[in-house]
Parts: structure tokens; C-alpha cells; sequence
């Protein structure tokens, strides 16, 4: 029986976790150096947020999030332009066997965790809290 089915069902092993975030570093210090000749690329500040490998670590999702949110779609077709360049310096510079198939998404967690966070301090929240709080109190427990 192989390692990955000792591990926790969907959670990526040690393995993919390291190849993930080598992966990061090399196409953010890509995109850094300004090593890719592409206009709308040139014109915006992009984060490498995360990289997602898949368990045969042949394919790496690499979530993206230009500075400020804007042109996502124009960011996202720039850097699908120019797989192939990035793919061949992944290669090289994290050092595997194979070069794994890339494909770019935007990530939303920044999105998310602001709106857990409207959530959290809206009114109603902050009243069901404090009547939470005023019911423990009182001695009964929810």
C-alpha cells in the first residue's frame, strides 16, 4: 500500500506541499525579474499566492492574484500566452523529472475571508453573540 493511502483522504502529502511551494517561488521570482516579455503582465504587480499539485505531481494549479484585483482575465491570458516558457523554467530551476502541465486561477481566499470578516462584525452576528454570552451567564448552556 503506497504512502498516499496512509494519508488523510484530499490532503495533499508532504511531498506535493514541497514540489507546490518550490513551484511558487520559481514563477514568482519569474514574473519578479520581469523574465516574460508581455504587456499586460508588465503593467501589473502579480502575487503567486499558492500552487496546487496533483498527487502524480504532473499538474500544477497556480493561484494568482493581480495587485488590486484588476484585469483578471486579461492577467490570466497573459500568463496562459506563455505556459510553454514557464513550464521549461519550472522545470529547470525546481529540478523534476517532469515538467508538469501548469494552468493559472485566480485565488478568491483573499475574497473570502473578507467576507467572513462583513459577516463577523454585521449587527445581527454581534446581537446573537452577546445574547450567547448573556445565556451563559444566566448558567444555561446552549
Amino acid at each position: 500500500m503506497s504512502r498516499a493511502h496512509h494519508s488523510q483522504a484530499g490532503a495533499p502529502s508532504q511531498r506535493m506541499l514541497r514540489v507546490g511551494e518550490l513551484v511558487r517561488h520559481a514563477v514568482a521570482r519569474l514574473l519578479t525579474r520581469g523574465e516574460i516579455s508581455d504587456p499586460v503582465l508588465e503593467q501589473h504587480v502579480v502575487t503567486v499566492s499558492r500552487v496546487k499539485m496533483s498527487p502524480d505531481l504532473k499538474l500544477a494549479t497556480i493561484y494568482v492574484v493581480p495587485l488590486g484585483g484588476k484585469d483578471e482575465p486579461e492577467v490570466l491570458a497573459a500568463l496562459d500566452r506563455h505556459k510553454r516558457f514557464l513550464r521549461g523554467e519550472i522545470v529547470q530551476e525546481v529540478n523534476l523529472k517532469f515538467a508538469p502541465e501548469i494552468r493559472f486561477r485566480i485565488d478568491d481566499t483573499f475574497d473570502n475571508v473578507s467576507r467572513i470578516d462583513a459577516l463577523l462584525s454585521s449587527d445581527r452576528v454581534k446581537r446573537d453573540l452577546a445574547d450567547g454570552d448573556d445565556a451563559k451567564e444566566d448558567g444555561v448552556e446552549e
